[in-house]
């Protein structure tokens, strides 16, 4: 698959030659996005059912580009005569100095939070386990059994979790536009 670097993509948007697909997923959209990008997410991502652009240049893109490499084949299956992938990603894109919607009342991606909250009780279970008791190391053993659990199975009991709490229910007014701080 072809790289784009963001300068050439945004002309070709202001061109109106290219179509950019934002394969994230909605949490991370909801975010932070390219005024222009079409949310598909690679989760869900199916070539067979993408809209056919064919007179278009297709740009996929994540937050840096990795899994947008990944999933490359995927892409160039879905009908457009030309498949690139932007370079950086979404930061590349920041990095230009470009203008993204920035919605500060999303609250920040589940698997971040995931992270903060695996990690915080990995350190609790540990300093609990000193300070208190050593029976609370099983606690830093569940979390890290979970997340084990997770990368196998695909499925994260911890992200299900934090999907139903009050901060990420609904955040508040559309995403409005505001320039990057590159």
């Amino acid at each position: 698959m072809h790289e784009v670097d963001p300068r050439t993509l945004k002309d070709w948007l202001e061109a109106d030659k290219a179509v950019l697909i934002d394969i994230r997923e909605p949490d991370e959209y909801a975010r932070e996005h390219i005024p222009q990008a079409r949310l598909v997410p690679l989760s869900g991502f199916n070539a067979a059912d993408f809209p056919r652009e064919h007179e278009k240049v297709g740009v996929f893109h994540c937050h840096s580009g990795t899994r947008t490499e990944q999933a490359a084949p995927q892409f160039l299956e879905t009908g457009f005569h030309e498949v690139y992938h932007l370079k950086g990603g979404l930061k590349g894109w920041k990095d230009a100095g470009y203008q993204v919607n920035l919605n500060r009342k999303a609250p920040i991606s589940i698997m971040r939070q995931v992270q903060i909250t695996a990690g915080s009780l990995v350190v609790l279970g540990i300093l609990l386990s000193v300070l208190v008791s050593p029976w609370f190391m099983a606690l830093s053993g569940f979390v890290g059994a979970g997340l084990a659990f997770a990368g196998v199975s695909g499925t994260c009991a911890m992200a299900s979790i934090l999907s139903r709490m009050p901060w990420n229910a609904s955040f508040g007014d559309p995403v409005t536009s505001e320039p990057s701080q590159a």
